[in-house]
């Protein structure tokens, strides 16, 4: 059903909100992961990413060499950076920002994203995910949460589609990074799809859908697509491939 004003113009539905909360680096615990906010403490961990330089590819910024510059890169974040460490260990397993912060439009953008390998593909990878989307929306307030990178980088296009953003467009010549032409290819979800979104979530990280070995028995696309569309929700948007 179409909402018109009084002049017979199609408007949007009008919206119960009042504005989200700026995030603080509060810190957020799983089962798997805790995510704290990057600080000093973190450099050598940062000096083990950046032993992986493939990692650094798509970014603006490059591995850093020493300790210096990776102090650097801890106060030059133009977001909420976090750490992401291994519970019971306290171990650097990787690093994820909140970006493009915008509490009066209800705006924010997950992004800089770097998993050391020992993270990569496992259910702590996942469960990061949920993490900062959760407090995004539950705890904060928001109502759009974005995820952003360039059209080349085919992991970060495949993952957001796993994790169930919506893509919703390419931004041609967006910038040039390290000398380089970047179109930018923009992926969401809302407030309106996320309960569908943390439900697959939940579901594929949950025990009964790994095996002995921790082998994972369906996909999160194949569980996300076995759920029931709650109502008012974005639907279930573009078929993906399974992740």
């Amino acid at each position: 059903m179409t909402t018109v004003d009084g002049w017979g113009q199609p408007v949007g539905d009008e919206v119960d909100w009042s504005g989200a909360r700026r995030p603080r680096g509060e810190v957020l615990r799983g089962r798997h992961v805790r995510l704290e906010p990057l600080t000093e403490h973190h450099v050598d961990g940062l000096l083990d990413l950046g032993a992986h330089p493939r990692l650094w590819t798509y970014l603006s910024m490059g591995p850093p060499a020493d300790r210096s510059e990776a102090l650097r890169l801890v106060s030059q974040d133009d977001g909420v950076a976090y750490a992401v460490v291994d519970p019971a260990s306290g171990r650097f397993l990787g690093r994820a920002s909140y970006l493009r912060v915008q509490p009066q439009v209800g705006s924010i953008e997950v992004g800089a994203v770097m998993y050391l390998p020992v993270l990569q593909r496992t259910r702590g990878a996942t469960e990061v995910q949920l993490l900062l989307a959760r407090h995004a929306f539950e705890d904060l307030g928001y109502r759009r949460y974005e995820w952003k990178c360039d059209s080349l980088n085919a992991p970060s296009r495949r993952a957001a589609l796993r994790l169930g953003f919506e893509e919703e467009g390419t931004w041609r010549q967006a910038m040039v990074v390290k000398g380089r032409n970047r179109d930018t290819t923009w992926f969401a979800t809302t407030d309106r799809g996320w309960p569908r979104v943390r439900a697959a979530m939940e579901a594929w990280l949950d025990d009964a859908n790994h095996d002995a070995a921790g082998r994972q028995r369906r996909t999160l696309t194949e569980v996300r697509a076995g759920l029931v569309e709650p109502p008012g929700s974005d639907g279930p948007g573009r078929p993906v491939e399974p992740g």
